[in-house]
């Protein structure tokens, strides 16, 4: 009664729904031209209403009655307290014949409404009031004996108008709740998107900015022997291309891998050289000590280092390979680097622990002032160590970086290993 329902219509009636639904107001005026119909119907329909012609007095009852029913969505209890009124002016005043009940259609349109828009304790009392009201009105000043049949029939249809307005209300606030719960998680989803997105970009900056920086100092560093000695000792200045050409290729496969994992589905394959760990250390130490930094690695055997998770593995590289280019930027390629990684704690809280020092030996570059560049920091404001401890706090990890009172400077990292099992 008080909407249409947009699955119960057909094809050929979606235009005047939709128009309808628009048009609340008008949807009313019918609703109230029928409960007339209804009302004068069942007033002339009844078996001892036959004899009795309908009078004025009726008739205008029942039409303020239905007139009333236009403006039952704005007021939902006034409308219903003027039909329980004309209800039982009916009832009272008719000293002719029975009470045409009929006329509590109107009562019935009313309290469905008004149950609608209240809460469950509040249609309740109104159902019930309303049912004992016109029931009360009927056994005592009616001419039909109390127990007759349209005396209960006023109670059972204030009853009905009840439960069914309190169904409906029922149902429309489980909807709502449904289509609110789908709209939230819709919202949940697409921040957690959002989030993984940034997450993942932030990873390859992390993965491009080791490489680039990396390889590119290398490059500087042989580029420039290369430049120093093409004069006097071209088979040195050879040697020294080789290597920038060596450490260019390593970098463009490095970038091939990490940009690789922004393709979409259906591009190329990306490549599927496993990514770089501690296993292959010793080709990262090896690029540096042929730029001309010496290196000291302290490691312990594979066997007592034991299995590491991919990301440990991967975050242990990243830091020795970021260290090692720090020093050479930074303590100069004559510097002598020492690199200690070492598995630590026991088997309820072990971690892979690596260190890596400098002496600060080196000649170490200038600044733009002429100034040398604080100790750890890359030259032109680089992120190096903010991203080195992004990748160690990602992994709930702790990051150590700072000079040394003798000289030189320290990076630290603590990353959290799962524990093995039969101890270390």
């Amino acid at each position: 009664m008080d909407s249409v329902t947009p699955l119960a219509v057909g094809p050929g009636l979606a235009r005047p729904h939709r128009w309808l639904c628009a048009h609340p107001r008008a949807l009313d005026t019918l609703v109230a031209i029928g409960v007339l119909a209804l009302i004068l119907i069942g007033a002339v329909a009844g078996p001892r209403m036959r004899d009795q012609p309908l009078g004025p007095f009726f008739v205008l009852l029942a039409v303020l009655a239905a007139a009333s029913l236009v403006f039952r969505r704005d007021l939902p209890r006034g409308v219903l307290a003027f039909t329980v009124a004309l209800t039982l002016v009916e009832i009272v005043t008719n000293d002719e014949g029975p009470p045409r009940t009929s006329i509590v259609f109107g009562v019935v349109v009313a309290l469905y409404t008004a149950a609608t828009r209240t809460d469950r304790p509040t249609t309740w009392r109104l159902g019930a009031a309303t049912a004992v009201l016109l029931t009360g009105a009927g056994m005592l000043f009616s001419l039909n004996p109390w127990y007759s049949q349209e005396n209960w029939g006023l109670f059972a249809w204030a009853g009905l108008a009840a439960a069914t307005g309190d169904a409906m209300r029922s149902r429309r606030a489980y909807i709502a709740a449904i289509e609110e719960r789908a709209v939230r998680a819709e919202r949940t989803r697409e921040e957690e998107a959002r989030r993984r997105v940034a997450e993942e970009r932030l990873r390859i900056a992390r993965e491009l900015h080791d490489v680039v920086a990396h390889h590119i100092a290398l490059v500087n560093v042989q580029a420039g022997v290369a430049s120093h000695v093409m004069d006097n000792r071209p088979d040195q200045a050879k040697e020294a291309l080789a290597h920038v050409r060596q450490a260019s290729r390593s970098a463009l496969e490095e970038l091939r891998a990490t940009v690789g994992l922004l393709r979409q589905y259906g591009d190329p394959a990306a490549p599927t050289e496993p990514a770089p760990g501690l296993a292959v250390l010793d080709q990262l130490v090896d690029g540096f000590v042929r730029a001309g930094m010496r290196v000291r690695v302290r490691a312990q055997p594979p066997e007592a280092l034991g299995p590491l998770p991919g990301s440990v593995d991967l975050t242990a590289y990243r830091v020795v390979q970021e260290a090692l280019t720090n020093v050479h930027k930074h303590a100069g390629p004559g510097a002598t680097a020492e690199i200690h990684i070492a598995r630590v704690g026991g088997a309820a809280g072990s971690a892979l622990e690596v260190t890596v020092e400098d002496d600060g030996a080196g000649t170490r570059p200038e600044g733009p002032e002429g100034e040398p560049p604080a100790p750890g920091e890359e030259t032109g404001g680089g992120h190096g160590l903010l991203g080195m401890r992004e990748r160690v706090t990602a992994l709930s990890g702790s990051c150590e970086a700072a000079p040394l009172p003798e000289g030189g400077f320290r990076v630290r990292v603590r990353l959290p290993v799962q524990p093995r099992r039969g101890g270390d």
